[in-house]
């Protein structure tokens, strides 16, 4: 952008909001990948040849799915917004055998600032800004300097484009796909619940409890973007059932501690303490949310157990004496 106010190529061609909601579906389909200005945004051309590499079928780590959730990690989405359509199509082609890579990027530049977030107040909200005015006031400026929340907002519009390609995959043979599917649609708008509800329905379907778990986790998620007090009150149903799987019971246990403000119930604690054992908190590491939730030395569900319950602890970090106790 040289150095201009973002907020003068609202709309144009170098706004990535513009840019995916002018994509044809022809071209979506058809993986008419020079109908997209990849050369508008920082390192486009390696995001388009990535895209390129995976859909042909080549090895997805070499320049393939990884491209794009290593530029999130680097802060840099702009462009790797524009294969998230085209990834989204290569998950749901269940001949592709690169499918469940591509899935599990689909979501990466519709989060941001979630690697090691644990709190209650930001694990599991996306603020999806459209008005540069409060950017610096919520996800800033990535490293080049291209508005966060226009990519955030972009990747999120391009997830609900097409929700009906990505709610079949939640009953996908395999569960890793039934997960990553769950934790991409997680992150649409959702102003008819249909999404929710179609988390609940496979829920209620699901023999596999670490996919129960991440449903739970994508309920809520959606849930923090569309308020609904019957849902957060199913959700506490999950953690205070005992017929329900430990990790079912830890997800739901986080999922209601991101939903209210009230202070953590007694049974709450107690429940999470006794079934948050460091072998769950290694199985649970197949949740996305929980991957990315680590922190220094700790796992994902430590780290939330510690934010969200236990604050007064010190960070694993902190303890210049922990190797010697």
């Amino acid at each position: 952008m040289d150095g201009a106010e973002p907020s003068s190529f609202a709309d144009g061609p170098y706004d990535v909001r513009a840019v995916v909601a002018a994509m044809r579906p022809e071209a979506k389909d058809g993986f008419l990948l020079d109908e997209v200005p990849w050369e508008h945004f920082p390192l486009g051309d390696r995001v388009r040849e990535a895209v390129h590499v995976l859909h042909t079928g080549n090895s997805p780590f070499r320049n393939g799915a990884g491209v794009v959730g290593g530029m999130c990690a680097d802060d840099m989405r702009a462009a790797a917004v524009l294969a998230v359509p085209f990834l989204i199509r290569i998950a749901a082609d269940t001949r592709h055998p690169y499918r469940a890579s591509a899935l599990a990027e689909v979501s990466s530049p519709a989060r941001a600032r979630y690697f090691g977030v644990a709190s209650r107040d930001e694990l599991l909200l996306h603020r999806a800004n459209t008005q540069y005015d409060d950017l610096y006031d919520d996800y800033g400026v990535e490293v080049t300097w291209y508005p966060a929340s226009w990519s955030v907002t972009a990747a999120r519009a391009a997830i609900t484009a097409d929700t009906a390609l990505l709610q079949p995959l939640l009953d996908d043979p395999d569960p890793e796909i039934r997960i990553h599917a769950a934790y991409a649609l997680a992150t649409a708008a959702d102003p008819d619940h249909t999404t929710r509800a179609a988390f609940r329905t496979r829920h209620a379907a699901e023999p596999d409890p670490i996919v129960r778990a991440a449903l739970i986790l994508a309920t809520a998620e959606a849930t923090r973007s569309h308020p609904h007090p019957p849902t957060t009150a199913w959700v506490q149903d999950q953690w205070e059932d005992r017929t329900q799987a430990p990790e079912v019971r830890l997800a739901a246990a986080i999922g209601w501690l991101c939903l209210t403000d009230e202070p953590a119930p007694d049974d709450l604690r107690a429940t999470v303490d006794h079934l948050a054992t460091d072998e769950r908190a290694h199985t649970m590491e197949a949740l996305p949310w929980m991957a990315f939730a680590g922190g220094t030395g700790e796992t994902g569900l430590r780290h939330c157990v510690r934010t969200m319950l236990h604050p007064e602890q010190p960070e694993p970090g902190d303890d210049p004496w922990a190797l010697l106790h």
